[in-house]
């Protein structure tokens, strides 16, 4: 989809634009962080972050866009420290050699550090945009979203878990949060920025907390179903690592009707929003999710 390149490709110059020079005696961690950060991918988050800002009838770039180079360095920090040895040990991520093969496991974990505390950095950028309330509540559902009470939270139990066979109820609770909490947010400071009511930003991240299950167990499908060459990634990474997934849960053909249910709730919440802006593209990127090989 030509439109789907563009907006990727206009991502990447936002991610570009707010990157550090690397420059300086600590040089080697610009060029780790920037290996990483421009390594490619999806762009999901920061994607759907600017649609729902859109949508919601936001205009301003440049209160929006330091948000969006926020949430892909979060991202990207945390696939960093996922790839370490102590963690799913994977030497290869979105068609190359990880961080820390390229660049030593200490600048590999430094990396991660960096892009962390130089999001929250990139965002305090927006609050001079006009909107420092908006922007302040956007910081707060950002940092817990990436927190204990979000991504990190999800990845603790999952960590924890390695070896051992969790209940659905606690699978779940490791997809919402791990893989939905940032979506979660993607969705929510779109919306904040973009001066949604509260009603509306809770619509809005119930509708991502769907995308980010239906996301997952695809991500779980794909591992088992997909090819390194595909997938930019070692397959069967999961079972390596002895992680209990949906598919073996539940089942393939079970696994992917939930992808179509999750995504369908997605969709039917999506147009029950009352907004200013066209929701068309939001919804074809949900759709997306459903048969996506990569």
């Amino acid at each position: 989809m030509e439109q789907l390149k563009e907006k990727v490709n206009d991502i990447e110059n936002i991610l570009v634009k707010y990157m550090p020079s690397k420059e300086g005696y600590q040089k080697v961690i610009f060029e780790a962080m920037e290996y990483a950060l421009m390594a490619g991918g999806k762009r999901l988050r920061p994607m759907f972050m600017n649609e729902v800002y859109l949508m919601c009838g936001g205009s301003d770039r440049d209160l929006i866009e330091p948000f969006m180079a926020a949430i892909e360095m979060i991202h990207t920090y945390s696939l960093i420290h996922d790839d370490l040895p102590a963690m799913d040990d994977d030497d290869y991520r979105r068609g190359r050699k990880t961080t820390h093969i390229v660049y030593g496991e200490d600048m590999g974990i430094l990396a991660g550090d960096a892009l962390l505390n130089y999001a929250y950095e990139t965002c305090m950028k927006a609050f001079g945009c006009g909107y420092p309330e908006r922007a302040a509540k956007a910081l707060e559902v950002l940092t817990k979203k990436a927190g204990v009470y979000g991504m990190v939270g999800g990845q603790v139990v999952d960590v924890k878990m390695n070896g051992r066979v969790p209940d659905m109820d606690m699978l779940l609770f490791i997809y919402r949060l791990k893989t939905g909490a940032l979506l979660e947010a993607s969705f929510m400071v779109g919306g904040i920025l973009a001066g949604a009511d509260d009603k509306t930003v809770e619509q809005l991240g119930e509708i991502a907390l769907n995308v980010g299950i239906a996301f997952q167990i695809q991500d779980d499908i794909l591992d088992v179903t997909s090819t390194t060459m595909e997938l930019g990634k070692p397959v069967n990474s999961d079972e390596k690592n002895n992680k209990t997934t949906y598919v073996q849960f539940l089942g393939m053909d079970r696994a992917k009707e939930d992808v179509k249910n999750y995504s369908h709730k997605a969709s039917e919440l999506l147009h029950q929003l009352d907004t200013t802006g066209d929701k068309e593209f939001v919804e074809k990127l949900i759709d997306s999710l459903i048969n996506r090989t990569k």
